[in-house]
């Protein structure tokens, strides 16, 4: 099952809720044109189906869409983002 990611700017952060349990991805805005993926919790009962691979994809999916150059202070985006090559273009 794919979770459903949703995006709140004000929070400043992806959210995804499965069977009543939460994960979050959050970012900052340091400089124009950047985003920071700084922090990343996937509950523990969500953790290996996917949910933290969901909120990387959308997150990136944004950056690309509005043309953002990534930082990765999250150590579980840093490696994510080492693992895939399609988002490489992204980095700053």
């Amino acid at each position: 099952m794919q979770p459903t990611v949703t995006h709140n700017e004000e929070d400043q952060a992806f959210y995804a809720t499965v069977k009543g349990y939460e994960a979050e991805l959050a970012y900052s805005l340091p400089a124009e044109g950047v985003v920071d993926f700084t922090h990343t919790f996937v509950d523990e009962n969500l953790r290996g189906q996917g949910v933290g691979e969901a909120l990387a994809t959308t997150a990136l999916a944004y950056a690309r869409a509005h043309k953002l150059r990534i930082r990765t202070s999250c150590s579980f985006m840093k490696a994510y983002v080492q693992q895939h090559p399609e988002y490489q273009d992204l980095r700053e």
